[in-house]
C-alpha cells in the first residue's frame, strides 16, 4: 500500500510509524488529538495513538481522489473529517492509506489501518458478506449502479438490455458493479473485464476496448464529466446504501464513529458537504439537517 500525504505531520515519520504498529495491538492514546465535542480521542483504541488512520482507494471521484499537492479530496474525505473533528481528531491527526478496494477489508479486518472510507456499499448480499469481515457504520449514502458507453454508441445502446454476446463490460474489482455484471450479464454471454481502478475501466472504455462499463452512478458520472466521449445512459436500481467499514474488535470506535455521524447530520454539516459534491440533487430525508428541508441546494 502507498502512503498518502499526511496533512500537518512529516510524511517520512508517519510511514515508519504506521510500519512499526500496523500489525501490532492497537493501545488508547495519552492525549486527545483535538477538539472534540463529546469523545476524545483519547478514549478510542487507535493504531498509532492520537491519529486516525483510514483507508481508501482514493480514486473514485467524487467520494475520495488525491490533489495534486497530495491531499486527499471529495465527498467521504470531507465528511471523514467532520466525524473524526466530533470524535477530538483534527485533519492533521487524520492520515489517509491507498489501498486496493478488492483487498481492503481484510486490510482494516488485520490492523493495517482504524477504518475504511471509500464509498463501500454495506447492504445486499455483497453488504452481508462483506460484514462476515469488518464492522460496518451507520449508513451515510444512498445509491444505485449505473451503464456508460461512449458518445458514438449512444445511438444504439442505452441499457444492459441492448448489450449482446460477444460485447465487453468494464468493472472494479471486489465491486457490486462487478457482481452485479456476473450475476445479470455474464450468463448471456457478455464479457466482464475487471480492473483495479474504476478510473482505468473508463479509459480502456474510451479507447474503444469496452462496450460499457457498470459502475456506481454517482461516480460514473463524475469520471464521465472529466472525458468528452463517454456518457452515462442508464441508472440501474440496487437500493445500495454506503457505509465506513473498520475492525470488528474495535466497537467503542463504531460506536463513538456513528454518534459523530448522527451530530454531523443533525447540524447540517452533512448536507453543506452533500451539496458541495452533488449540487441541484436533494439530500435524502435520512441525512438532512434536523428541521431542515432536503431541497436541492445549489
Amino acid at each position: 500500500m502507498m502512503k498518502v500525504r499526511v496533512r500537518g505531520v512529516v510524511a517520512a515519520l508517519a510511514v515508519v510509524t504506521l510500519v512499526g504498529t500496523a500489525c501490532a495491538k492497537a493501545s488508547s492514546s495519552s492525549s486527545p488529538a483535538g477538539g472534540g465535542t463529546q469523545t476524545s480521542a483519547a478514549s478510542l483504541t487507535t493504531i498509532t495513538p492520537g491519529f486516525l488512520t483510514v483507508g481508501s482507494c482514493l480514486d473514485y471521484a467524487p467520494f475520495e481522489t488525491v490533489k495534486g499537492s497530495g491531499d486527499p479530496t471529495g465527498f467521504d474525505v470531507e465528511l471523514t473529517d467532520a466525524i473524526a473533528a466530533k470524535l477530538g481528531f483534527d485533519k492533521a491527526h487524520v492520515t489517509w492509506t491507498k489501498a486496493n478496494f478488492n483487498t481492503i477489508f481484510t486490510a482494516v479486518a488485520t490492523g493495517q489501518f482504524d477504518m475504511v472510507a471509500a464509498a463501500v456499499t454495506s447492504t445486499g448480499a455483497t453488504g452481508r458478506k462483506r460484514a462476515q469481515t469488518v464492522g460496518f457504520s451507520d449508513y451515510y449514502f444512498n445509491s444505485r449502479l449505473s451503464l456508460a458507453v461512449t458518445s458514438a454508441q449512444t445511438s444504439t445502446i442505452t441499457s444492459t438490455d441492448q448489450l449482446q454476446s460477444g460485447d465487453t463490460v468494464g468493472v472494479q474489482k471486489g465491486t457490486t458493479g462487478a457482481q452485479w455484471a456476473v450475476d445479470n450479464l455474464q450468463a448471456k454471454g457478455i464479457g466482464i473485464k475487471e480492473f483495479t481502478s474504476a478510473t482505468d475501466a473508463f479509459r480502456d472504455l474510451s479507447a474503444g476496448n469496452l462496450t460499457g462499463v457498470i459502475n456506481d452512478e454517482s461516480s460514473s458520472y463524475a469520471i464521465a464529466a472529466t472525458m468528452t466521449d463517454v456518457k452515462v445512459v442508464q441508472p440501474i436500481e440496487t437500493n445500495e446504501k454506503y457505509s465506513f467499514a473498520f475492525a470488528p474488535a474495535n466497537t467503542a470506535l463504531v460506536d463513538a464513529w456513528n454518534a459523530g455521524l448522527k451530530q454531523v447530520v443533525a447540524d447540517g454539516e452533512y448536507a453543506t458537504i452533500f451539496a458541495k459534491y452533488f449540487p441541484g440533487t436533494p439530500v435524502p430525508p435520512e441525512y438532512a439537517a434536523s428541521g431542515a428541508s432536503s431541497s436541492p441546494s445549489a
